[in-house]
């Protein structure tokens, strides 16, 4: 397995810890309420890594600049020639306050990631209600072939199979149709020709349950997304197992809206605790 993938499944096992404390009992709340919870607080962390690692005394310089030129504008707006200079002027800052913000925000960006992952898995799908949906599992082989590996869904108590297997050889895909009919975190078990056995997480209820939407394999980005489960190992011919579960319909906290909300109020919630952190630019 890549070094890479590797480090980050064991930091991905951290998280998962972690995030299980700190995020189950918060999730008891209402969508709304959590989210909004969690966006608030992680505004406050975030403006606080990001005045740990600037360079404050570069931003105080940059908007003392921007000042300046503002008010030049604004005073000689009748002169073209300070008006321009004055405008090349604020895109010059603009310029140099992205090149200092490189750093910090980079810094940002590797817990960010991680948080945001476990996130997801609460906020972006919601769980299949037993007895009424069906959802739809897939496997996806590494190097499809002219002859696909027939994989077999082990039965699953409390699982009954609705379709499947179908298989389409030219993308090397495998779909099965499935129904829940009692809540709980079920492990389906799927068999390859060589006898080997691969374990997939599925979540049926109500509410609020962490989820895994895939199984990756080794892709970085995927282990990354996806961090609940280990990625299949190096040997296996499976590239991923899929399950397709049902989007959450929120403008607020639903399916990829909640990343929205997350933005809008951790930003709102970082510029009214500014002057209250003891930080000077």
């Amino acid at each position: 397995m890549d070094v890479a993938i590797s480090i980050l499944s064991i930091i991905n096992s951290i998280a998962n810890y972690v995030g299980g404390i700190v995020l189950t009992p918060i999730m008891r709340l209402s969508g709304v309420v959590s989210l909004f919870s969690i966006s608030a607080l992680l505004g406050i962390v975030i403006f606080i890594i990001f005045m740990l690692t600037a360079n404050l005394r570069a931003f105080g310089k940059i908007f003392n600049d921007i000042t300046a030129h503002i008010l030049a504008v604004f005073l000689f707006k009748d002169n073209i020639r300070v008006t321009i200079r004055s405008e090349v002027g604020l895109l010059v800052c603009a310029g140099e306050l992205l090149w200092y913000s490189i750093v910090p925000v980079f810094i940002m960006s590797i817990p960010l990631s991680l948080v945001l992952a476990q996130m997801a898995m609460w906020y972006q799908n919601r769980p299949v209600l037993p007895g009424k949906e069906s959802v739809v599992v897939s496997i996806t082989l590494k190097k499809p072939e002219g002859t696909l590996q027939k994989i077999i869904l082990k039965e699953t108590p409390g699982i009954t199979l609705l379709a499947g297997p179908v298989r389409l050889a030219d993308r090397g895909e495998t779909y099965w149709k499935i129904m829940p009919h009692v809540q709980g975190i079920f492990t389906l078990l799927f068999e390859t020709e060589d006898g080997m056995l691969y374990e997939k997480q599925f979540c049926a209820g109500a509410g609020f349950m962490r989820l895994s939407p895939k199984r990756p394999g080794l892709d970085f980005f995927d282990v990354l997304f996806y961090p609940l489960e280990k990625p299949l190992p190096e040997s296996s011919p499976l590239k991923s197992i899929m399950i397709d579960y049902p989007e959450r319909p929120s403008k607020l906290y639903g399916t990829n809206w909640w990343v929205l909300t997350f933005c809008i109020v951790s930003m709102v919630v970082a510029l009214i605790a500014k002057p209250f952190l003891n930080f000077g630019t």
